[in-house]
């Protein structure tokens, strides 16, 4: 039921207005449900697009706006909780849980370890052969949340000699399968 029939509703029961359609009354108040129907929607949209939970398009792009860089996203529910775990940083955030919790909200497929010297963490890759693909913007992301006091390693994974000879590779397995250099570093 739109605006126009609830204000005809409204005013049936007064029994002083001819509410038939084409007659002034009538005309009247489907022009103000038209009006009001039009609004409605609006604000309907307008809700929706401002919460981080149900917010599609504009509303998720107005929210990226706030942050310095976009974060790694591939579908709405991802930019949602890329969002969400930006706008959870506060000043308690400097923990190795947390950052870790960060990133893995943005879409970054990354962990942050401790070395043993202190103010030094490594940035790994998990389950990514040599450099994972769009690395720079990964980088400038990992970098905007890691605290700037800590010195940062990027840590990428390729096949070491020790699994060469623990598999073991020969270099005829190697001709066979026709590897070039980079594709043998990344046969892990």
């Amino acid at each position: 039921m739109g605006y126009c029939d609830y204000l005809k509703a409204l005013m049936r029961p007064l029994g002083v207005y001819d509410l038939s359609p084409g007659s002034l009354s009538g005309s009247e108040l489907e022009a103000l449900g038209s009006g009001l129907d039009t609004l409605s929607s609006q604000m309907a949209y307008a809700e929706q697009e401002s919460s981080l939970a149900t917010a599609e398009g504009e509303g998720l792009d107005r929210m990226e706006a706030l942050f310095a860089r976009t974060p790694v996203h591939y579908s709405t529910e991802l930019r949602r909780a890329a969002i969400a775990a930006l706008l959870r940083i506060d000043g308690s955030c400097f923990t190795l849980g947390a950052i870790n919790d960060t990133l893995s909200g943005c879409g970054v497929k990354a962990v942050v370890q401790e070395k043993e010297k202190f103010g030094y963490v490594r940035v790994i890759f998990p389950n990514v052969a040599g450099i994972p693909e769009g690395f720079e913007q990964i980088r400038d992301i990992i970098l905007d949340i890691i605290p700037c006091h800590l010195e940062v390693e990027f840590y990428f994974r390729y096949l070491t000699w020790a699994e060469c000879e623990a598999y073991p590779y020969t270099w005829a397995i190697i001709h066979e399968r026709e590897y070039t250099w980079y594709e043998f570093e990344l046969a892990v």
